[in-house]
């Protein structure tokens, strides 16, 4: 079978084509379309090399965001805890120098029982704070 893209050429001469250039010329494009096709074979992979490098280099930067991100999450609920109990001690000593504030005003007006009845309140109060701090 003839390639009629070939034979093409030979129309207008007067000699017949000559099969085994038909044959060459064919065999010339499936060797030029192996070496183009190897080649292009050899570039793919490269880029795919390449690619996959870029990939593991981006897989690598995530591992690293993440474990910032995890270092950054920690000292944020620590600092959380730091906060409330900061909140915390500042309300129990408002409530103590309060105790404290009423305990010298019941003294300086002379009422004995309202005095003696806001320092057991206070000695309780700091009681209960110095045992909340023994637990663990």
């Amino acid at each position: 079978m003839t390639c009629p893209f070939l034979l093409s050429r030979f129309r207008g001469s007067r000699d017949p084509p000559k099969r085994h250039l038909i044959l060459r010329r064919r065999s010339k494009r499936k060797i030029n379309s192996a070496k183009y096709t190897r080649k292009r074979l050899g570039r793919l992979k490269v880029e795919m090399e390449e690619i996959s490098q870029e990939q593991q280099s981006i897989k690598e930067g995530q591992s690293q965001v993440r474990a910032k991100f995890k270092s950054v999450e920690e000292e944020y609920k620590q600092l959380r805890n730091e906060t409330n109990l900061i909140i915390q001690q500042t309300a129990n000593t408002q409530i103590r120098l309060g105790l404290m504030f009423g305990i010298l005003k019941a003294r300086e007006q002379g009422d004995l029982g309202k005095a003696a009845q806001l320092t057991r309140l206070l000695r309780e109060i700091v009681g209960r704070n110095n045992y909340c701090r023994s637990e663990p």
